[in-house]
C-alpha cells in the first residue's frame, strides 16, 4: 500500500488530472445537491443581498459578482437577467468554461483582485484539501494517511507545528480531527480580494464549543454518501471549521444558520392559504410548490443547518 497525506489525497482526488471536479461531462449537480441547485428562491434571497450592498456602495459604476466554486455556472446563470448590465460577473472554477454559458459571464481560474462588490463561495471550502491526525496507540500525535486506491488508513509522521499550532486553538481534542489552517488560508485570501463590499461564504461547519469527535470527512457519489476513497471517483469533503475560518480573515464579521438568513429574506416555507385554492387554484400550486422548495432550504436537519459567514469591507450594510 502506498500511503500520502490527506490533504495531498484529496488535491489529486479532486482537482488532478482526471479529478472529481475536472471531468468535462459531469458537474458537482450530478453528484450532490447544493441550495443553488434546489430551488431559485436561494438565488432571490441572494439577489436582495446584492440590491442592499450595491445601495450601501452607492451603485458604483461597475458592481463585481463573484461565485467561487461556481460549479457549471448556474448561480450566476440564474441571476443575470435579473441584475442592470454595470454588474460584472465573474464565475472562479478549475473546469474549462461550459458550452453555452452565457458570454457575459467571465470564467477564470482564480479570484479576481480588487473586488469592488460581492464575493460568494457556495461549499467551496469543504472542498479544499485539509490533513487529518488522530492518536496512535502510544498517545502520539499523528498524521493519517490513505491509499488512494483502496482508501485504506494508517499512520504516518507526528503532526507538525503547524497543525499543532492550529488544533491546540481550534480543534484540542480529542479524537480525530480535521486540521484547518489551508480553509483558514484560503478564505483570508479570498476575503482579502475584496477592496470595497462583501464576502459571503455559505458551507456547512462547526464551531469549537460542537467539533465532531470522530471528524466529517466523507464522500458522495450519484447523490449517495459513500466511504470517502480518493481515487477521483466520488467527491471528498469535511465540514468546515467556521469560527477559524472567519477569525482568519481579520474583517468585521456575522455568522448565522441558512435557516435564520434565508427567513429574513423572505423564505419562510410556510403553506399558502387553502382559501387561494378556492380562488385561483393555479396560484395556490405555484405557491405550494414555492413553499415546498423553501422548506427543503431552511430545513434545520439539511440546507437549513449551513452557516453564512458575512463579511464586509469598507463599507458598513445590516446583514439580515
Amino acid at each position: 500500500m502506498t500511503a500520502i497525506g490527506w490533504r495531498l489525497a484529496m488535491q489529486a482526488a479532486l482537482y488532478g488530472s482526471g479529478g472529481f471536479f475536472v471531468r468535462p461531462r459531469s458537474g458537482p449537480a450530478d453528484h450532490f445537491r447544493t441550495s443553488v441547485h434546489a430551488s431559485p428562491l436561494f438565488a432571490g434571497a441572494l439577489l436582495k443581498v446584492i440590491e442592499q450592498l450595491d445601495a450601501a456602495l452607492g451603485h458604483p459604476k461597475t458592481f463585481d459578482l463573484v461565485d467561487v466554486g461556481a460549479g457549471r455556472g448556474e448561480l450566476l446563470t440564474a441571476l443575470r437577467r435579473q441584475l442592470p448590465d454595470r454588474v460584472r460577473l465573474t464565475a472562479v472554477e478549475v473546469v474549462p468554461r461550459p458550452d453555452g454559458l452565457h458570454p457575459e459571464i467571465h470564467w477564470r481560474r482564480d479570484i479576481p483582485q480588487s473586488i469592488v462588490g460581492l464575493l460568494i463561495a457556495t461549499e467551496w471550502l469543504d472542498n479544499v484539501p485539509l490533513d487529518v491526525v488522530d492518536i496512535d496507540e502510544g498517545g502520539v500525535l499523528r498524521k493519517v494517511l490513505v491509499d488512494r486506491v483502496t482508501g485504506a488508513e494508517t499512520f504516518g509522521a507526528p503532526a507538525d507545528a503547524a497543525d499543532l499550532f492550529w488544533l491546540s486553538r481550534w480543534w484540542p481534542g480529542p479524537g480525530r480531527i480535521e486540521i484547518g489552517w489551508p480553509r483558514d488560508s484560503a478564505w483570508a485570501d479570498a476575503v482579502a480580494s475584496v477592496r470595497r463590499g462583501a464576502a459571503l461564504c455559505v458551507d456547512y461547519g462547526h464551531r469549537r464549543d460542537d467539533r465532531p469527535a470522530f471528524g466529517t470527512l466523507t464522500g458522495y457519489r450519484d447523490g449517495r454518501q459513500v466511504t470517502p476513497v480518493p481515487d477521483g471517483s466520488c467527491d471528498v469533503t469535511a465540514h468546515v471549521a467556521m469560527d477559524a475560518v472567519a477569525m482568519a480573515a481579520g474583517t468585521p464579521y456575522r455568522m448565522i444558520r441558512q435557516r435564520a438568513a434565508l427567513k429574513a429574506l423572505g423564505v419562510d416555507g410556510a403553506r399558502p392559504p387553502l382559501d387561494l385554492a378556492r380562488t385561483d387554484p393555479a396560484a395556490y400550486l405555484r405557491a405550494l410548490a414555492a413553499a415546498g422548495s423553501a422548506a427543503e432550504l431552511i430545513d434545520p436537519a439539511g440546507l437549513g443547518d449551513h452557516w453564512w459567514l458575512w463579511h464586509t469591507v469598507g463599507v458598513e450594510i445590516p446583514f439580515v
